[in-house]
């Protein structure tokens, strides 16, 4: 094959691939700063841990992230074959979304505008002894 080929631009870039399990919401109607504030108190923590503060947390974003949570355990458990129970959360980050702009009618004709932040939120996990 030449050098340069299409295919293998394609096998060198899934070989350095991630393989640890992980899940992704993207458009979530929570802003980043919010999200970040959840993700930062369960980062590092094994999944019992996690969930536990999740549950507890009163954070809107708390809820969401812990559905990802579970979708995260769940990949690891079905497409890995991974202990549920050695597992912890390597990375978790939430990324900038789209903003959708809306208008609120002030006094006197004025519009101020309001803006609903959206983020992409990731939750990538890892077993304890391979690090």
């Amino acid at each position: 094959m030449a050098k340069g080929h299409r295919s293998q631009y394609k096998r060198e870039r899934n070989s350095q691939k991630d393989t640890r399990p992980s899940a992704k919401l993207s458009y979530a109607r929570v802003s980043v700063q919010k999200a970040c504030f959840v993700l930062d108190a369960i980062r590092g923590k094994d999944v019992t841990t996690a969930k536990a503060i999740l549950e507890y947390n009163p954070r809107y974003a708390s809820s969401i992230i812990k559905k990802l949570l579970d979708s995260a355990i769940a990949n690891a458990e079905n497409n890995n074959g991974m202990d549920a129970d050695s597992l912890y959360v390597a990375e978790c980050y939430a990324n900038k979304g789209p903003t959708m702009k809306r208008i609120h009618p002030r006094a006197q004709g004025r519009a101020y505008r309001i803006e609903k932040r959206m983020s992409h939120i990731t939750i990538v996990l890892d077993e304890k002894g391979a690090e």
